[in-house]
């Protein structure tokens, strides 16, 4: 991720995560983003370590991809059960790209959770979320994408 920050820190024995240089420049980024891709990196609760909408902990739990050729995905993700009310589900129009990288480096949690994330404008007019996990990482570059919560 360019401007989020979501690393093991091995003194702590725990993950240092820092959205501020992100939401310094999210604001720029409005009129490059796409509207569900700036819907859903705008909401006020999405970098509120506090707030039941904040990405932090959800649990990867399903993820569907077309295997036409819409160019649609989606990703389930579980509610943690200390913070969230609900889970999200975030579905993409026109993937062109999608990659998850394992790193294989922590077997103590039994899935794969949010650290946190960044979406970005693409060149050619669509978005790239990327998402850093507890052992892994997600990209997708696509068109837009859409999260409901619920």
């Amino acid at each position: 991720m360019k401007f989020v920050k979501a690393d093991w820190d091995a003194d702590l024995q725990g993950f240092h995560v820092d959205p501020q240089s992100y939401l310094a420049e999210l604001p720029k980024l409005r009129e490059e983003l796409p509207p569900g891709a700036w819907e859903f990196a705008s909401d006020p609760g999405h970098y509120s370590m506090s707030s039941t909408h904040c990405v932090k902990d959800l649990e990867l739990s399903d993820i569907h991809l077309a295997t036409d050729k819409s160019g649609r995905l989606t990703l389930e993700f579980a509610p943690n059960e200390w913070k969230h009310d609900t889970g999200l589900t975030i579905t993409y129009s026109g993937v062109r790209h999608f990659s998850i990288d394992y790193q294989q480096e922590i077997d103590w949690m039994p899935a794969d959770a949010i650290l946190l994330d960044e979406i970005l404008p693409d060149q050619d007019g669509g978005c790239i979320h990327e998402m850093a996990l507890t052992d892994a990482s997600i990209t997708v570059r696509s068109n837009d994408l859409r999260a409901v919560w619920g």
